[in-house]
């Protein structure tokens, strides 16, 4: 096999959507899933010793990208290169395609990035052109529906073709995730230290402010951007019934972060997609007090996993499921982080190892709930 995207793997637990082969191999030709077998390979190929061998990752929903931008407050790093370093760590924690997050929203005064989707999707325009990308990105837009250029700034970018899915938030003070006003106010003092309660107050009456007056109409006008376009759409930190009938209404997707298990119910009984986060499951819980990620596998309304803030969490995630919630097998827990987000945003070329398929592979080795990523390949291409 002269071509590095025709390869065989061979001696791997392979992990396909529905079962575990504990023993078997997996050939690719020009960059596609060529053959899956059981069993002893018919003929020499890359030994795995045993290890699992997975779909690539997929991740709809990660601002980790911000991080790299703005390694600390009011400090930005070049654009370009902060995508690169980026998207080397995506490719080492597994993940083989990944939706940027990208909030398109400006704050007056936030020492975070704000309002700078456009310069980072150029950024990765820049990179992605150049050969730098190790996997494959596409872009999620976070539209924080109160804000009054969010409609603006969501039209800049919702015409690229990469866009693949669009967030309806409102981290407005007292509902959603933010109930507690307490959480909302240990959140903003860990992103700008040294903020006083009475500074703290103006922001939240300012927020409330945005909200009465923006939010009602904006909402609207995002919902029919994202159905003109075609873009799948996502509801953000559902909490009441009241939430849950308008996600249907919409036509909502997938349901990011529900926040009670009333409304994570009533969303995946719909047919909405229930999208968790994987730190919520490593973690033991949320750190905003709302409902646990391992509680609603317990109940069989969790469809996707996603790693949100870390990136490694989401495979730690997949390995950690089936031994918190025994009633989801292997196969079951690597669907909600590989083919079930790819089918959500219509990516149905990946996310499984089945003849035909983008040959996204990871090689991994769990050692006493420590997962290590051996090799990742992109459409049969050696990445990491």
């Amino acid at each position: 096999m002269s071509d590095p995207t025709d390869f065989l793997l061979t001696n791997a637990r392979v992990v396909l959507a529905d079962r575990v082969i504990e023993r078997g191999y997996i050939a690719v030709a020009d960059g596609r899933i060529a053959e899956v077998g059981e069993g002893a390979a018919p003929e020499r190929g890359e030994d795995c010793a045993g290890e699992l061998l997975m779909p690539g990752l997929v991740e709809l929903h990660t601002d980790h990208i911000e991080a790299h931008y703005m390694p600390r407050p009011a400090v930005t790093w070049p654009a370009a290169a902060a995508v690169v370093a980026y998207d080397g760590q995506i490719a080492v924690s597994g993940i083989t395609t990944v939706l940027d997050s990208l909030r398109v929203w400006r704050e007056e005064g936030a020492d975070e990035v704000s309002g700078e989707a456009a310069t980072l999707a150029a950024a990765i325009d820049t990179a992605r052109d150049a050969g730098l990308l190790r996997v494959d990105h596409f872009l999620h837009l976070r539209c924080e529906v109160p804000m009054p250029y969010a409609v603006a700034q969501t039209e800049e970018l919702i015409h690229r073709p990469d866009v693949r899915l669009l967030s309806l938030m409102d981290h407005t003070p007292g509902q959603r995730q933010f109930r507690d006003e307490t959480k909302l106010r240990t959140y903003y003092r860990g992103k700008k230290a040294g903020l006083s309660d009475a500074e703290l107050d103006a922001l939240f009456a300012q927020r409330i402010a945005f909200q009465a007056a923006h939010a009602d109409e904006n909402y609207r006008a995002l919902v029919g951007l994202a159905r003109a376009r075609g873009v799948p759409l996502a509801s953000h930190d559902d909490t009441t019934l009241d939430h849950v009938a308008d996600a249907v209404r919409d036509g909502i997707a997938i349901a990011e972060f529900p926040t009670t298990p009333e409304a994570a119910a009533g969303l995946h009984a719909a047919g909405v997609r229930v999208m968790m986060g994987a730190p919520n499951l490593v973690r033991g819980g949320s750190h905003s007090g709302n409902v646990a990620t391992v509680d609603l596998a317990h109940t069989g309304v969790l469809d996707i996993l996603s790693s949100d803030y870390v990136p490694a969490s989401l495979l730690a995630a997949v390995l950690r499921l089936p031994e918190v919630a025994p009633e989801i097998d292997l196969a079951a827990a690597v669907r909600t982080a590989s083919k079930t987000p790819a089918e959500a945003v219509g990516l149905t070329d990946r996310g499984e190892i089945a003849p035909g398929k983008r040959a996204d592979l990871i090689r991994v080795r769990d050692v006493d709930g420590v997962a290590a990523v051996r090799r990742v390949w992109c459409a049969g291409r050696r990445v990491a």
